[in-house]
C-alpha cells in the first residue's frame, strides 16, 4: 500500500494515514512541513481530511525522506508529556499498613570504630596509601604526558613564590629569609602527604597577617629599646619573634594533625562561604593597613587586640608629614609597574605559554637600582638587609610559650585548613578527582609541624599561585616539588643577592596581590540581591574582624552564624495547604492560586523541623492559621461544663429529697457510691423547664437508670459536645499535620505533638499526621509517643492518604466518642 497523507492537520504538519512496510513512517505519525510555501499552497488544493500519495510533489517526497526535527520539537514534547502520565491504584495506607506491606524492620546499627581494630594485609596497605598518598599515584605517574607541564608549572610558581615569600615574611613580622624557608619545607612535605593535585602550599597573606598580629603583640618593639636614643635592638627582637612563630607553627601542626587523625575534617563545614569571604576581605584590609608603614617609611607602635586597626590608621594619618619621600616614590613606581604587568598578562594570557613574571622582574630591577643608586644611603630607603645563605639547623619549640600561643594556634589552624580545603575542592570538582578532607588536615598539619621545627611560620595555600600552577599545565604535586627545589637553590646560592631590595617594593607587591581579595567587596551587592541572611553573616564577620582583630573576629562570626541558623529555624514558613486540582499534590494556598482547601479538612505544614526552640511557636502558628481560637474555645467549654455540673448537683439533691430517705439508706447499706447524672439539655436549663426533667426522674427505677447511664457517660471525654453547650463548632472536622520537614524529634517536640492532639480533640477535631520519615518514626516510638489514643493508624504515608481517610471519617457523633481515638 502506498504511503498516503491527510491534510490539513495543522499549518505546519501533516499526518500519515496509510503506510507500506517499506515506508519509514507509521500510520498516525505527524510529520513537519518545514518552511516551504509551495507545500502549503499544494495542500490547500485538497479538501480537509483527503488522503493523497507522497509522490505528488518532490517536496512531499523530501518530507518522506527527511524529518525536520526542529519543527517537530513542540509535538515531541507533548508526546513525551503524555508518555509521562501515570495512573496508580492502591489502597489508602496508614503507617501500620505500610510497615506490614513493606515488611519493615529496624536497620541494624553498624559501628565504624570496630573496623579500626581489624588487622589484615589489605587493611595495612590501604592505611599506608591513605596516609601517604604519594605511594599510590607516583608509581603510575605518566612521565611523557605530565612531566613537562608540571616542570613549567613548578618554575612559574617558584618565580611567584620568591617575592611573595620575602614579602609575607615582613607581613609576619620576621626577617625576609624565613619566608623562603616557609616556601621550601612545607611545600615538599605536602608533596608527600597531600591529596589535592593543584593547590600551591606556602606563604599566604591572611596567615602571615595572623602570625604578625601574634608576634607583634607578644614581642612588641617597646620590649627591645636600648641606649639613650631608644633604638630597637632588631637582632634580639627578630630572634624572639622567630621563636614565637616557629613554636606557633608547631602548635598549629599538632592541632591539624590531631583533628585529622580523629576525622574531624567536618569542622570546616561550620565556616560558610559568606563567612570565609567576609573574613578574608577583612584580613586583606588588615594586610593593607599593616603595609602602610613600609610604603611611607614610618616607625609605628606595635598594637594588638580590639580596635588596634583603627588606632594604627589614626597613627599613620598623624605621622604622614614624617614620611620618607624616597620610600613613597619607590613604592609608587613598583606598584605601577606591577599593575601594568598584571594588566598585560590579562590581555595576553591566551598567547603566552606562561605569565610574565612581573614580581620577579620588579624585584630584580629594584634590587639593581637600589644597589647602583644607593637608595638606603642617599634617600633613607629601608632595605631587606643581609640574607644568610644556606639552611638553618632544626630547633626544638619552646614549651614555655605553649600556654600563651594555644588560642592563636587553634584559630590559625582552622582558618588555614578552611582556605586550603575550599580551594582544593574547587580544583577537584573542576578536574574530576576527590580530595580527602581528613587527610588534608594531616598533610597541612605535618607541613606546619615539620616546618616549625625548621624555623618556619604557619602556612596554607595561595589562591593566586594555585591558579598559576593550574593554568601553566600543572597536573600533580610534582609541580610543588619542582618549585620547592628552585626555592632551595635560591636559599643556598642566590638569596644573598637580594640584600639591597627595598622593603617598599615588597610592600607594593603585597598590596597589588590583594586585588583579588579586595574585589570581594562586590559580594555585598550580589548577596543583597540573592540572600540577605548571608549578607548579614558577611557584614558581621567583616566588621567584627576589623574592629576586634582576627582571632576574636573569627570566633564571633562563627557563633553568630550558628545562632542565625537557630533563629531561622524559629521563623520558618507556616502554610495551610490546598489540593492542586486533579492531582494528589498539596501546596500552599497563598502561593498557588488554583490550590483549594479540602472542605472539612485543614492541612498544615512547617518548612523547618520542630524541636525545643520552636515547638511553642509551631503550636501558636497552627492555632492561628486554623482560624479557630482553640484556647478560648476550650476555656469556654470548661466553664460551661462546670456550670452544667453545678446545676446537675443541685438537681441531684432535689431528686434525692423527693426519692425519700429509705431509698438513700438502702443505697448506703449496699456500699455502692453512685454518681447520679441526669442528661438534661442546656436548652431545657436555659428555658427553666426543670419541672419536666424532674417528672422524668420521679420514680426510683428511673433514678437508678439515670444514675447508671450517668456513670457510663462519665467514662466518655467531657460528657457533652460543643453543640450541646451552645458553643460554635470549628468549620473543619479533621486536621492533617504534614511532618515531611521533620528531620529529628526531641522530648519537647513529642510533648508538643501530644498537646496538639489533646487540644484539638477537645474541640472535636481529629488530628492525623502524614509524610513522616522512618528515622523520625523510630524516635517517636522511642519517646513513647504512640499509645492507646494515638496509634500508628493516625500516621499516613502521604498527605493525600490522610485527607482521603479524614473525608471518609467526618466529625464523630457525640454518642460514640471512641471513634475520635480508635480508627
Amino acid at each position: 500500500m502506498p504511503c498516503t497523507y491527510s491534510t490539513p492537520f495543522s499549518d505546519q504538519f501533516i499526518q500519515v494515514r496509510g503506510s507500506s512496510q517499506a515506508s519509514s513512517y507509521r500510520s498516525g505519525e505527524i510529520l513537519p512541513l518545514g518552511q516551504s510555501p509551495q507545500i502549503r499552497t499544494f495542500l490547500k488544493t485538497f479538501p480537509a481530511g483527503e488522503s493523497f500519495p507522497s509522490g505528488k510533489t518532490p517536496a512531499l517526497r523530501s518530507i518522506s525522506r527527511q524529518r525536520d526535527t526542529q519543527a517537530l520539537l513542540p509535538v515531541t514534547q507533548a508526546m513525551e508529556l503524555r508518555k509521562r502520565d501515570y495512573h496508580v491504584e492502591r489502597p489508602l495506607m496508614n503507617q501500620k499498613q505500610l510497615e506490614e506491606l513493606g515488611c519493615w524492620t529496624s536497620a541494624t546499627t553498624t559501628y565504624q570504630w570496630r573496623t579500626w581494630f581489624q588487622c589484615s594485609r589489605a587493611r595495612a596497605r590501604a592505611l599506608l596509601f591513605q596516609h601517604l598518598p604519594v605511594l599510590a599515584w607516583l608509581p603510575r605517574y605518566p612521565l611523557r604526558d605530565w612531566l613537562l607541564g608540571d616542570s613549567l608549572a613548578g618554575l612559574s610558581v617558584a618565580i611567584m613564590q620568591l617575592p611573595q615569600g620575602l614579602a609575607y615574611a615582613l607581613l609576619a613580622g620576621l626577617p625576609p629569609v624565613f619566608g623562603l624557608y616557609s616556601s621550601f619545607y612545607p611545600v615538599f612535605i605536602y608533596f608527600l602527604f597531600g591529596t589535592s593535585r593543584h593547590i600551591s602550599v606556602g606563604t599566604f597573606a591572611v596567615m602571615s597577617v595572623m602570625v604578625g598580629s601574634v608576634t607583634e603583640s607578644l614581642a612588641p618593639n617597646e620590649n627591645f629599646l636600648q641606649g639613650v636614643n631608644s633604638t630597637v635592638d632588631e637582632v634580639a627582637r627578630d630572634a624572639v619573634r622567630v621563636q614565637l612563630a616557629s613554636t606557633l607553627s608547631v602548635l598549629v601542626g599538632l592541632f591539624q594533625v590531631g583533628l585529622g587523625l580523629v576525622r574531624f575534617g567536618f569542622v570546616v563545614t561550620y565556616l560558610s562561604e559568606p563567612l570565609v569571604r567576609g573574613y578574608t576581605t577583612a584580613a586583606s584590609v588588615q594586610v593593607f593597613v599593616s603595609q602602610l608603614k613600609y610604603v611611607f617609611g614610618l616607625q609605628l607602635s606595635s598594637r594588638s587586640g580590639p580596635l588596634s586597626l583603627i588606632y594604627t590608621v589614626l597613627e599613620v594619618c598623624s605621622k604622614l608629614p614624617q614620611s620618607v619621600v624616597g620610600t613613597v616614590v619607590t613604592a609608587l613606581v613598583a606598584g605601577v609597574v606591577l599593575v601594568l604587568v598584571k594588566l598585560l598578562n590579562d590581555k595576553l594570557h591566551r598567547y603566552l605559554p606562561m605569565p610574565i613574571p612581573g614580581e620577579l622582574l620588579t624585584l630584580i630591577g629594584a634590587t639593581g637600582i637600589s644597589y647602583g643608586v644607593g637608595l638606603k644611603a642617599r634617600f633613607g630607603v629601608d632595605v631587606v638587609g643581609d640574607i644568610p645563605a644556606g639552611l638553618l639547623p632544626p630547633a626544638a619549640p619552646s614549651p614555655q610559650l605553649f600556654a600563651s600561643l594555644v588560642g592563636y594556634a587553634f584559630t590559625i589552624a582552622v582558618v588555614g585548613f578552611a582556605i586550603a580545603i575550599s580551594l582544593g575542592k574547587i580544583f577537584a570538582l573542576r578536574h574530576g578527582y576527590r580530595v580527602d578532607s581528613n587527610q588534608e588536615l594531616v598533610a597541612l598539619g605535618l607541613s606546619n609541624l615539620i616546618g616549625g621545627i625548621f624555623q618556619c611560620f604557619p602556612v596554607s595555600c595561595s589562591m593566586s599561585r594555585s591558579l598559576v600552577q593550574e593554568s601553566a599545565g600543572g597536573n600533580t604535586q610534582v609541580a610543588g616539588a619542582v618549585s620547592s627545589l628552585f626555592i632551595l637553590i635560591i636559599i643556598v646560592k642566590l638569596g644573598e643577592l637580594f640584600r639591597d631590595l627595598p622593603k617598599a617594593v615588597l610592600a607594593a607587591a603585597i598590596i597589588v596581590n590583594l586585588k583579588g581579595m579586595l574585589k570581594q567587596f562586590s559580594d555585598i551587592c550580589s548577596l543583597w540581591k540573592s540572600n540577605r541572611m548571608d549578607l548579614l553573616i558577611w557584614l558581621v564577620t567583616f566588621v567584627a574582624t576589623i574592629l576586634l582583630n582576627l582571632d576574636i573576629g573569627l570566633a564571633i562570626s562563627v557563633v553568630f552564624s550558628l545562632l542565625l541558623v537557630v533563629v531561622r529555624t524559629q521563623m520558618p514558613r507556616y502554610s495551610v495547604l490546598g489540593q492542586v486540582p486533579g492531582t494528589d499534590i498539596y501546596q500552599d494556598v497563598a502561593e498557588y492560586s488554583e490550590a483549594r482547601e479540602v472542605p472539612g479538612v485543614k492541612v498544615f505544614r512547617s518548612s523547618a523541623t520542630m524541636y525545643f526552640a520552636n515547638a511553642e511557636l509551631y503550636s501558636d502558628a497552627l492555632k492561628q492559621r486554623c482560624g479557630v481560637d482553640v484556647d478560648h474555645l476550650i476555656s469556654q467549654k470548661k466553664k460551661r461544663l462546670r456550670k452544667q455540673e453545678q446545676k446537675l448537683k443541685r438537681l441531684q439533691k432535689s431528686l434525692q429529697k423527693e426519692a425519700g430517705a429509705p431509698s438513700s439508706q438502702t443505697a448506703a447499706s449496699e456500699g455502692t457510691s453512685v454518681s447520679i447524672q441526669v442528661n438534661i439539655s442546656v436548652r431545657d436549663m436555659e428555658s427553666n423547664n426543670v419541672e419536666d426533667s424532674k417528672a422524668r426522674a420521679s420514680t426510683g427505677n428511673e433514678l437508678e437508670d439515670a444514675a447508671a447511664s450517668g456513670q457510663e457517660d462519665a467514662k466518655a471525654p467531657n460528657g457533652s459536645t460543643l453543640k450541646d453547650l451552645g458553643l460554635p463548632q470549628p468549620h473543619f472536622h479533621s486536621l492533617v499535620l504534614d511532618l515531611g520537614a521533620l528531620s529529628f524529634v526531641d522530648t519537647v517536640c513529642i510533648k508538643n505533638l501530644k498537646n496538639i492532639f489533646s487540644d484539638f480533640r477537645e474541640i472535636e477535631v481529629e488530628v492525623y499526621m502524614a509524610a513522616c520519615h522512618t528515622p523520625v518514626i523510630a524516635q517517636l516510638e522511642a519517646g513513647h509517643f504512640f499509645d492507646a489514643s494515638i496509634t500508628k493508624q493516625h500516621l499516613f504515608a502521604s498527605v493525600h492518604d490522610a485527607v482521603l481517610f479524614a473525608l471518609q471519617h467526618p466529625r464523630p457523633s457525640p454518642a460514640s466518642p471512641v471513634l475520635m481515638t480508635k480508627l
